[in-house]
């Protein structure tokens, strides 16, 4: 990626080139962020964009919608960077999902009066989150630092 942020041919070799030079340990990892936040967030919040609008979840306060929204944008944003191979993916992908997990478990608890148990959604969620606070340094000190 060019400083303009419009790719160019040598995009795919610095992809490639990082990745080789990667603890294979990380690399998958960070596949694994990858597809999570790409598959299973960024699809299910543009999904419910385009069946619902801004407002997704007529249960939920307009604040909690609008963040919940904003994830179709950042959830693909941090996956773009980590495939980039660049630290600052990392650091994104650590801030959505601490966000994330305290509205979703403000939604649960504050919201709809609901149990960890009844929630196998937020389970997933929680299991996932420290997944990435735990192993997120380690793949983060493998990884380059994005000059702007």
């Amino acid at each position: 990626m060019t400083r303009s942020g419009i790719s160019d041919p040598g995009m795919l070799s610095s992809v490639i080139g990082w990745i080789r030079r990667t603890p294979r340990w990380a690399v998958a990892l960070i596949v694994l962020y990858v597809i999570v936040l790409v598959v299973v967030g960024a699809a299910s919040h543009v999904a419910a964009l385009f069946r619902r609008g801004l407002h997704p979840y007529p249960w939920a306060p307009q604040w909690l919608n609008l963040f919940w929204s904003s994830l179709a944008i950042f959830d693909p944003l941090a996956a773009a960077l980590l495939v980039c191979g660049k630290r600052v993916g990392v650091d994104l992908s650590c801030g959505i999902m601490a966000t994330d997990l305290a509205a979703n478990w403000y939604a649960a608890y504050g919201v709809q009066n609901t149990t960890l148990a009844t929630q196998p959604g937020l389970r997933k969620l929680t299991a996932f989150t420290l997944l990435v606070f735990l192993t997120g340094p380690f793949i983060r000190s493998r990884l380059r630092f994005i000059t702007i």
